[in-house]
């Protein structure tokens, strides 16, 4: 927790951009009868029957502090997935960037063992020597700063039928773009100092030197 905490306090250079990495699913139901629109006196309606086309995984990065995100929308949740994703990071955002400031979970396909299953050898090495890792703890994924776009995610644009793939790239799409025109940042005020004082129950309490003398 400590580390994350002292990423995010670093001063922003632009030749070691933070970037939080994040993924959420979501499943494809189509309406099997057409919904009603909103009508003078009586809301929206749907029909509760839909229609599943399976699900589809949203893989984020956003860097916090440029106010900038971009979302990838594939099948499925590999490794291979994951390592697509890091290097159009590396390649296609940031390639004038020194070194990119990841910030992930501990998910099992978020290691740099999955560079080496998707690419060459010499092509893993390579992408992996433009990053620097931090790992939430286990349970902290709430420190990935992350985790607040797939909450406005969620909220503004996945909290409805979506059927199909396309139709949720679409509209992933238009999220991210107007949310990066606006370059909605993140202003991260939670410290250290504070975690010590506010999560002082996280932390070892080794016993003071007057108990231990008194012990003796």
């Amino acid at each position: 927790m400590e580390d994350i905490l002292a990423v995010y306090a670093r001063p922003v250079e632009a030749a070691r951009p933070l970037v939080c990495f994040d993924e959420a699913g979501k499943d494809l139901k189509a309406h099997t009868r057409p919904p009603q629109p909103a009508v003078p006196g009586q809301g929206a309606r749907e029909d509760s029957h839909y229609t599943r086309a399976g699900s589809r995984t949203l893989f984020l990065a956003c860097a916090p502090h440029l106010g900038w995100r971009q979302i990838r929308v594939t099948a499925q949740r590999t490794a291979r997935d994951f390592a697509h994703a890091v290097r159009d990071l590396v390649d296609g955002q940031f390639p004038q960037a020194e070194r990119i400031v990841l910030v992930l979970d501990n998910l099992n396909t978020h290691r740099p063992a999955a560079l080496y299953q998707a690419f060459p050898p010499a092509e893993a090495w390579r992408i992996l020597e433009r990053l620097e890792w931090h790992y939430t703890p286990t349970h902290g994924s709430w420190l990935n700063m992350a985790e607040l776009d797939l909450s406005v995610l969620a909220r503004q644009c996945l909290a409805r039928r979506i059927p199909d793939q396309r139709t949720l790239e679409t509209e992933v799409a238009a999220w991210v773009a107007a949310r990066n025109a606006e370059a909605v940042t993140v202003s991260w005020h939670f410290t250290k100092e504070e975690a010590r004082q506010r999560l002082h129950w996280l932390y070892p309490h080794p016993a003071s030197d007057s108990v231990t003398r008194s012990q003796h």
